[in-house]
């Protein structure tokens, strides 16, 4: 097989679903286009896969490098662990993977079929188990209007519906690392994923910080990735996910509104959750929205200061 014109390091964060990602790594054997690594970031998982990835690596299908935090460093760390390392490793492009997604063995090269005025950021589209498309990347996250609660108003799934409704490239806003494409040029200009989001947004962040350093993203219709699990989009907002949800939420506000009401609209949704507390909530969602804008407002001082440098626009190192 002659060398490809462009190399692709293949980034996948897992935690405990050893089955799973035993399955997407097969996908990724299957791929039409050249993989030139794998590198597989381990967020301290406590089930069989080290033994997963040790039977991969035996068998030689794939080039695979194993990285385990020895904590868990969430999504968010495991992703900017895995982007540095492709980063230096010198790949012309980086693709991002979650370990309960399988990529139809052409995905790859669909993407790397785009043409050149497109390539720089390129999302699968992805489908569940029956073939509906569950696609959740943003088509439209409205950082203007501090009436819009939740930034992102519409879908590809439900701008467009199926797949079949959609154009070839439908450009969207806000991605999911689930199947993102990055050429470098788009990590020097902008920098890694924030690492202190731990989970929630991170993605948001730095699709976010991509399209403001000029960047256009692309959902790719036919680049197809099939969802192994049902999407849970509604999480508990009295638990541990709910301070995450909330303080990260609120953290894009922060850095990404574009006027000083939506900026604002933190706490506005801060003293209104406090307020229907005894309502709906409870005092443990309280007690996280409370908590939630306090870290929110941690994370900008420190990132104006310099303290934390996870979410820089420069050049990783």
């Amino acid at each position: 097989m002659a060398e490809p014109a462009e190399t692709v390091a293949v980034v996948v964060v897992t935690h405990n679903r050893a089955d799973l990602l035993a399955r997407m790594l097969d996908a990724l054997v299957l791929q039409t286009y050249p993989i030139a690594t794998v590198i597989v970031v381990d967020n301290a998982s406590g089930d069989h896969t080290p033994q997963v990835l040790a039977k991969i690596e035996d068998g030689g299908d794939l080039p695979l490098t194993m990285i385990r935090s020895e904590e868990n460093v969430g999504g968010a760390g495991g992703f900017r662990i895995g982007m540095e390392t492709a980063y230096g490793g010198g790949w012309d492009r980086i693709w991002l993977m979650d370990d309960d997604v399988v990529p139809a063995p052409d995905c790859l090269a669909v993407l790397m079929g785009v043409d050149a005025e497109h390539s720089d950021c390129l999302m699968c589209v992805r489908e569940d188990l029956d073939g509906n498309l569950v696609e959740k990347s943003a088509t439209s996250f409205d950082l203007r209007n501090p009436l819009a609660i939740k930034p992102k108003t519409s879908s590809v799934e439900t701008t467009y519906g199926t797949r079949e409704a959609m154009p070839p490239l439908a450009e969207i806003e806000v991605v999911a690392f689930e199947g993102l494409l990055v050429r470098r040029e788009v990590v020097e200009a902008v920098g890694l994923p924030d690492a202190e989001f731990f989970i929630f947004y991170d993605d948001a962040d730095f699709a976010l910080r991509a399209r403001k350093a000029g960047f256009r993203i692309w959902a790719v219709r036919d680049a197809v990735l099939v969802r192994q699990l049902p999407f849970s989009q509604r999480h508990a907002l009295d638990t541990w996910k709910g301070f995450y949800m909330y303080r990260n939420l609120f953290v894009v506000h922060f850095r990404h509104g574009e006027n000083a009401l939506v900026r604002a609209k933190p706490y506005a949704i801060t003293a209104a959750v406090v307020a229907l507390s005894p309502l709906r909530g409870g005092r443990a969602e309280a007690g996280n929205v409370i908590r939630a804008i306090r870290g929110a407002r941690a994370m900008q001082r420190g990132r104006a200061s310099g303290v934390v440098e996870s979410g820089e626009t420069t050049t990783p190192r």
